[in-house]
């Protein structure tokens, strides 16, 4: 969920970097090149440009992606200290302690960014964490966006988030009301889908879950996770043969679903 509201964030700073510094745009073109070439760039032009907050922003970025949050922390660290008014910045940090699992940090730092500009991607961004923590505060940050009319894809995010947060408090009736108008507003939220059959599927309603999980396929064919839960719900109905099939179709779409490889090994057909 981080990623929707951090993406645009992360474009419109490094625009602007890059704006400021013409040469930020070799690095970036390294970025589109696989990992190793991409870090070897970086940290060519790092040397080159080493006041260049563009690159080091990037290259916080870069090291995230492959896992290594605490040297992107310190990169961002780094910026902040000769920066700490700069919103993107802050907005940063919040997804690298998201991925960190560093939940108390990334609240600290997607705070800092409010307090510095409260836009409502920042706003989601806190809303979301906070929907995890089964705190009302979600409800009240969604609520704040959903008044400011931004259109139906803030809409659909605000329902999805306050979705959740009910799934987590374990109003059941609130939440699938939340997702529907998620999905209302964005039929393509796929994550509404699955957040929707993971309310019956706990309950053990595993042919309401079922049909949920396979219209989220039909949504879009490419959604690996449809099909784990597809198989997850066939697996508990003793339907061995569809639950193989539908895990080794998840895996053909995204090879790194560890999850399905254990249950595919539990059912002795890896």
């Amino acid at each position: 969920m981080k990623s929707i509201f951090v993406l645009s964030i992360v474009i419109c700073f490094l625009s602007a970097c890059n704006n400021s510094d013409q040469h930020k745009q070799n690095a970036n073109d390294g970025l589109q090149t696989d990992s190793a070439k991409a870090f070897q760039s970086l940290q060519k032009q790092l040397k080159l440009y080493p006041d260049s907050s563009g690159l080091h922003l990037q290259y916080a970025f870069a090291l995230d992606s492959v896992g290594m949050y605490k040297q992107a922390l310190e990169q961002v660290d780094s910026l902040t200290a000769r920066d700490s008014m700069n919103y993107g910045l802050w907005f940063a940090k919040g997804s690298f302690a998201e991925d960190a699992q560093d939940t108390l940090l990334a609240l600290q730092s997607y705070s800092k960014a409010a307090h510095i500009y409260e836009s409502p991607d920042v706003l989601l961004a806190l809303a979301n964490l906070y929907a995890e923590q089964n705190d009302k505060r979600a409800i009240l940050y969604c609520s704040r966006v959903k008044a400011l009319g931004l259109g139906r894809d803030y809409d659909a995010h605000c329902a999805f988030i306050t979705g959740v947060y009910y799934a987590r408090t374990h109003y059941i009736t609130n939440a699938l009301k939340y997702f529907d108008a998620c999905i209302e507003s964005n039929y393509t939220y796929m994550e509404a889908y699955i957040e929707k059959g993971l309310l019956y599927f706990d309950d053990k309603q595993y042919d309401k879950a079922l049909s949920i999980f396979q219209l989220a396929s039909t949504v879009n064919n490419l959604y690996a996770d449809a099909y784990y839960y597809q198989a997850r719900c066939y697996e508990m109905m003793n339907k061995k043969d569809s639950a193989v099939l539908n895990f080794k179709q998840s895996l053909q779409i995204d090879p790194t679903l560890k999850e399905a490889s254990e249950h595919l090994k539990q059912l002795g057909s890896e």
